[in-house]
């Protein structure tokens, strides 16, 4: 017998061996309780992870994470266990600063709602992400990124820690450093909305963040990133 809600193993009336059980509940409320993961975007399980290392599986993932769509991986002791999620579980994703929601069918989020959806999967997403960047160097690049086959229209920033060694400095992508903004505040509390007209990205593509001053180069401080875009999903079926 489990548990509905988690399946925690249920001890039986005169079990023997009752720590076996025991234990096993343990492992699983150790893995499910204030949930955070590393990544929902993980394609398949990582070569060295650490006992505790938590992951949501994305479709089509490979290796150990095949077939576990959606689950909940959680390493421990060089094995791989899978939970599967109830609707209204809520987990903070480590690499993209916010949390995200199982719905009943897929995780949404972080900073996501669905505008409208089929019975097939299809659906239109508001999405907003952020990240805080530490400075320093000619540039920084934003391990969130705007996805393939977003449109955007802003992205928008904070200074969230005094930026050194600069005048300024600007928000963009690759190849067009001023794309959300240029010759940005360096003190704290300097914001931006860098709105454009909106665009389709067809290339998972990082926000950086350039130097602007004598030196061309960061020497401490710290961005608030977030990128504001809709996201067309594909149906499944």
């Amino acid at each position: 017998m489990t548990t509905p809600l988690l399946g925690l193993p249920e001890i039986a009336a005169s079990q023997s061996q009752k720590h076996v059980t025991h234990n096993e509940a343990l492992g699983v409320l150790d893995a499910l309780v204030q949930l955070s993961v590393l990544s929902q975007s993980q394609p398949s399980a990582p070569g060295s992870p650490a006992d505790g290392d938590r992951y949501i599986v994305p479709t089509e993932a490979t290796g150990d994470f095949a077939g576990q769509d959606g689950a909940i991986a959680s390493h421990r002791e060089g094995t791989w266990s899978f939970f599967a999620p109830q609707a209204g579980w809520r987990a903070y994703v480590a690499d993209e600063g916010g949390c995200a929601v199982f719905n009943g069918t897929s995780w949404t989020g972080p900073g996501v709602v669905t505008l409208a959806s089929t019975l097939n999967g299809a659906e239109s997403r508001i999405v907003t992400v952020e990240e805080e960047l530490i400075l320093s160097g000619a540039s920084v690049a934003s391990s969130v990124v705007i996805p393939d086959r977003a449109i955007v229209f802003c992205v928008s920033t904070r200074t969230t820690e005094e930026v050194t060694g600069v005048w300024n400095y600007h928000c963009g992508i690759a190849g067009e450093a001023e794309k959300f903004g240029g010759f940005l505040g360096i003190a704290a509390g300097s914001t931006n909305a860098g709105v454009i007209g909106p665009q389709a990205f067809y290339a998972d593509t990082p926000v950086v963040l350039t130097a602007n001053g004598d030196t061309g180069a960061f020497t401490g401080g710290k961005v608030r990133v977030a990128l504001h875009y809709l996201l067309p999903i594909a149906p499944e079926n």
